[in-house]
């Protein structure tokens, strides 16, 4: 509770004072550290304890106690005069308060902290987050690795690596394989922990966390299995739903549905809360043509959704709850994403489809389509699941197509990343797009197109199989496949964060490290989310670890 004299919150009003502005930060310590003074007036006889000043910072032991009448005109205190027969006591210098004025106006080390993290500014005002140094630290360890660096895991023998996932804790290391296994390591010591023999039928694709000791697996053959940590003997369950190849898995920790996307076009919904040894409900959510991966924004407020014939699908306002028929959308727009000021232009919505579009309308549906329209309009927002078409621009191109085969997100839901292969097979790219976020041109078109920031040309090596890259943990590295190797790829060269180091026009990436290792293409490679790690994985089975050594 906070004492009622002058100076505290609400004590001004109490006193008669007018408003006064706020204490600067390092005063606004000293005085949490004095509320446990007795209220004023002291009780008779008692050693006045001086209030809280409006006017200046909290006084340290040894100043006089003002008078009343100065105390209620916030005038200056005068000394008091001392009691008859008595000799006046001499008082101690005043200290001025700041960052060594502590508990009772001596210096300590709540104090001191204070005061550095008053004169430690990062650019983002008074407030401090101390992570954005830590990262910063973690980019100059990435940088500092070298090949030599590499610690090989014993996965010879159990065909090409998929994907690799670490646990949220990054305790352990999963490895998603060709021929039907998943390996499971930990990533501190380097040590083999468990292998699922003939975990799918077929080869495994992708492995999703789900928290800490429950994870998922999705195969060819497919289905998905839901696994346990504390026992890996049995699968938790086995989900059935998709017609073709399974290739990658999504979770909403906010909601704890499932969402997973295969080749045979569809996007599905597993609900986890309601899971049994026979599987999860499941509902069809989407379908699309020429599906190849989707993702969803931390904040599970868009889906992404890439094709392989050069098309990115957002949808906006995201209701997992809700699914979409074809037919039904509430918009469709197509739209070409470019670097510079085009992106304002697009196609509008009622005119004709780009030829090839993945999604159609039918003709049956564009009166309940005008409706929904309309009732968007009125009320001036968009609808739910609001579905946007982007043709992203790609560097080189030369108008021939692309196929966008690898898509992530960026950790704080600032950009998208992109690895894009002519059809031709003879050029790739790795591209980001920042989300551009702003008032819709009409109440019912979507809020959010895409800008090419960055982008750089990668080697054309391992034709026909996807090379799967990744954000580092604070989105201020980019972590790419390159031939035998991986890149570390950063905004600029000192590895800012993306919105600090944001181009006018798209400009390359800067290559901060090159780490060959492997005697194979490598296919994937992923960031520990809590050491200073990286893994890669090859064409031929080997996993490789990345760390600084000390």
């Amino acid at each position: 509770m906070f004492p009622c004299g002058p100076g505290s919150p609400g004590g001004d009003r109490m006193a008669g004072a007018g408003t006064e502005e706020p204490a600067p930060l390092g005063e606004q310590a000293t005085a949490v550290v004095l509320l446990a003074a007795p209220l004023w007036p002291p009780p008779p006889g008692a050693d006045a304890a001086p209030p809280l000043s409006p006017s200046r910072s909290p006084r340290c032991p040894g100043s006089p106690p003002p008078s009343p009448a100065a105390r209620a005109a916030g005038a200056p205190k005068a000394p008091a005069a001392p009691a008859p027969g008595k000799a006046p006591q001499p008082s101690p210098p005043r200290r001025r308060a700041g960052p060594d004025c502590g508990a009772g106006g001596l210096g300590g080390p709540g104090a001191r902290l204070f005061g550095w993290l008053r004169e430690r500014c990062l650019g983002r005002g008074l407030f401090v987050d101390p992570a954005r140094d830590n990262f910063r630290t973690m980019t100059n360890l990435y940088g500092s690795i070298h090949p030599a660096d590499s610690v090989y895991l014993s996965t010879r023998t159990h065909g090409a690596v998929f994907n690799l996932e670490y646990s949220p804790d990054g305790s352990v290391l999963t490895v998603a394989c060709e021929q039907t296994e998943v390996l499971l390591f930990d990533p501190i010591s380097s040590k083999h922990i468990k292998t699922l023999s003939e975990a799918h039928e077929d080869c495994v694709n992708n492995i999703r966390f789900l928290d800490n000791r429950l994870f998922a697996t999705c195969s060819d053959d497919t289905t998905i299995a839901l696994w346990d940590l504390r026992k890996l003997n049995t699968k938790v369950c086995t989900l059935h739903g998709h017609t073709s190849w399974v290739k990658n898995i999504e979770y909403d920790t906010n909601t704890r549905l499932l969402v997973t996307s295969g080749f045979d076009g569809n996007v599905i919904i597993w609900d986890t809360n309601r899971c049994t040894e026979d599987g999860c409900p499941h509902k069809k959510f989407f379908h699309t043509r020429f599906l190849m991966r989707m993702r969803l924004t931390p904040d599970c407020s868009k889906m992404l959704i890439s094709t392989s014939s050069g098309y990115l699908l957002i949808l906006h306002d995201l209701d997992l709850t809700k699914s979409l028929e074809v037919g039904s959308y509430p918009i469709l727009r197509a739209r070409r994403t470019t670097s510079s000021s085009d992106l304002t232009t697009s196609s509008s919505s009622s005119g004709p489809r780009v030829s090839g579009s993945p999604c159609h309308h039918s003709d049956s549906n564009s009166s309940s389509e005008k409706h929904m329209s309309r009732a968007s309009q009125r009320e001036g927002v968009s609808p739910r699941n609001s579905l946007e078409v982007l043709t992203p621009k790609v560097p080189g191109e030369r108008d021939r197509g692309n196929c966008i085969t690898s898509l992530q997100l960026h950790p704080k839901g600032w950009a998208t990343l992109l690895r894009c292969s002519s059809n031709t097979d003879d050029q790739e790219w790795t591209c980001v797009y920042e989300f551009q976020e702003g008032v819709p041109v009409r109440p019912v078109s979507p809020r959010c197109s895409l800008r090419l920031t960055h982008y750089i040309e990668e080697a054309n090596v391992g034709r026909g199989y996807i090379k799967e890259l990744c954000f580092s943990p604070d989105g201020r590295m980019v972590s790419s496949p390159h031939a035998y190797g991986i890149r570390l790829l950063g905004f600029d060269k000192q590895c800012s964060e993306l919105i600090d180091c944001l181009p006018k026009e798209a400009s390359p990436l800067r290559v901060i490290r090159s780490l060959y290792s492997h005697k194979d293409v490598v296919l994937t490679t992923k960031f520990s989310p809590t050491h200073c790690q990286i893994a890669s994985g090859c064409l031929s089975g080997r996993v490789s670890l990345y760390q600084p050594k000390f």
